[in-house]
């Protein structure tokens, strides 16, 4: 709307100006021609503007002026919990509300408290994504995050390990985790939670449904990880590891890792010294420690120091055929 784009420019004017007609433009997403028309419906409406010609020109505000137009719509406050996370909050379609509701809090903070909110805003930065690792397509996002807001039912074909399923959901809210969306969705039993990248479809019905009053997200959402915690790690592994490997553990395997850092032994005459490990169902188990190759011993339990010699020997059977000895003479 164009009230809202007015205030808006408004509000750039008095934040951050002086800035050019091309500036403004970019940030309020209109061409520069619609700039110079919303400046001069504002100029007419009795806001003092100033043009300033030159390199370092643009328009600005007399100084010392400031409106006081800055309430915030609903969708504008409901953005601003989403203000250290600007990526997350375009891919819910609340972009442009938390751009304009930023733009609203600094015009009505008192100048020092400004001036320190731009201070935290220069110097904290949070980055979501994880590293290393593309972002997971999320073209239904939007529409599951209308159904989390209308409380509307939703039909969806999602994608499981052993194939597509089809399901009506009641959607009970988003997370983001390590830069992957998950829906959690209202089960018979428990709330269950589904990675938005797997949907293949999503439609929104026409019927609503009432979301439970006493449902905490984010207490769902902790208490589930820490269920998740308990049934991923199904054993624990006794390990022998070199200095170099100690030096990895919380590299390679987090906060477990770090753990068992705490229950190293002694080092024997080697240097080498004993700790105790979680890890998980027993294929992923053999994976994970042999990422630390000769530096690790897997001394039990049996099953896995087992599993581990027979991956070890399979390697080296692979590796030793067509060697080639380059070695001189």
């Amino acid at each position: 709307m164009r009230a809202d784009r007015l205030l808006s420019l408004l509000l750039l004017l008095q934040n951050r100006g002086p800035l050019t007609a091309p500036v403004l433009a970019a940030e309020l997403e209109v061409s520069v021609r619609t700039v110079y028309r919303d400046i001069e419906a504002i100029g007419a409406a009795g806001v003092p503007v100033l043009a300033e010609r030159g390199p370092a020109g643009g328009y600005r505000l007399v100084e010392g002026y400031r409106t006081r137009l800055t309430g915030l719509t609903e969708a504008e406050a409901g953005s601003l919990f989403l203000a250290g996370a600007p990526g997350p909050a375009r891919d819910l379609g609340l972009g442009a509300a938390l751009a304009t509701a930023q733009l609203k809090l600094q015009a009505a903070l008192p100048s020092g408290s400004m001036e320190r909110a731009q201070r935290v805003r220069d110097r904290f930065h949070l980055d979501a994504p994880a590293w290393f690792r593309e972002a997971d397509p999320v073209p239904w996002l939007g529409d599951l995050a209308q159904a989390v807001w209308e409380q509307r039912v939703l039909r969806c074909e999602y994608r499981r390990w052993n194939g597509p399923v089809r399901r009506e959901l009641r959607a009970l809210g988003l997370v983001l985790k390590g830069g992957i969306w998950y829906l959690v969705a209202a089960a018979p039993d428990l709330p269950r939670t589904y990675r938005v990248s797997r949907f293949l479809s999503v439609a929104l019905t026409e019927q609503t449904f009432e979301r439970p009053a006493d449902f905490d997200l984010a207490a769902h959402w902790a208490e589930s990880s820490e269920r998740l915690n308990g049934m991923l790690y199904q054993q624990d592994a006794d390990l022998r590891l070199s200095p170099r490997a100690l030096r990895l553990l919380p590299a390679q395997f987090g906060a477990a890792g770090a753990r068992a850092l705490e229950s190293a032994g002694p080092p024997d005459e080697d240097g080498w010294v004993r700790v105790t490990l979680p890890v998980e169902a027993l294929p992923v188990a053999v994976g994970d420690l042999l990422r630390l190759g000769p530096e690790a011993e897997v001394l039990g339990p049996p099953d896995l120091r087992a599993a581990v010699a027979r991956a070890v020997t399979a390697l080296a059977a692979r590796y030793a055929v067509g060697v080639v000895d380059y070695s001189p003479g």
